[in-house]
């Protein structure tokens, strides 16, 4: 029932935002209220299990990444770089502003994680400049520039635009950052 109410919450918010009452949440997925109410509180504390379930599963994707001993550190880099959560379609720059506005409590959460260090991609970063598989360079600046590169598919009308999946848009981000634009023949 839990998750039965979690997609509907999340196919609420994708077509109305956070604009809808517990009402509605009730009515799409055909359960009473007082049924909802008997399992969620309030729409705030089915965020909060979203978010908790969303940054949970993030961690434990990466961990079985990590801990893979027959993927390559740079396989590793770009599974850690592109590992995407069940519920990613909900943190969009439409959603993020208003649940910003609108849940505070919850946007301090998301906004926490989004500007995490991702210290398991740093430290397999460093390790690849230790063993000379990654250019020397400011690990810093490779991290933001990561970082900031997987916030932009926050945007994702961009991505719709051009057909283009946020799978897809992480796979060519890690690739860039990796590899560059230029083909190793020409370089």
């Amino acid at each position: 029932m839990r998750d039965r109410i979690i997609q509907g919450y999340i196919e609420e918010l994708q077509e109305k935002g956070m604009k809808f009452t517990m009402d509605d949440l009730a009515a799409r997925i055909g359960i009473s209220k007082r049924t909802l109410y008997e399992q969620f509180s309030s729409k705030a504390e089915i965020l909060d299990e979203i978010i908790e379930q969303t940054f949970t599963e993030l961690d434990e994707k990466t961990e079985r990444i990590i801990s893979n001993d027959k993927l390559s550190l740079i396989d590793k880099i770009k599974g850690v770089f592109t590992v995407l959560p069940t519920y990613f379609n909900i943190f969009d720059l439409r959603l993020l502003d208003q649940l910003k506005r609108s849940y505070p409590e919850q946007w301090r959460k998301v906004d926490a994680e989004l500007k995490d260090d991702w210290k398991e991609l740093r430290m397999l970063i460093e390790e690849g400049i230790r063993k000379d598989e990654i250019r020397d360079i400011n690990v810093n600046l490779v991290m933001k520039l990561f970082i900031d590169s997987a916030n932009s598919t926050l945007d994702q009308r961009f991505f719709a635009q051009n057909n283009i999946s946020v799978s897809e848009a992480l796979d060519a981000i890690v690739d860039v950052l990796l590899y560059g634009l230029v083909p190793e023949n020409k370089r």
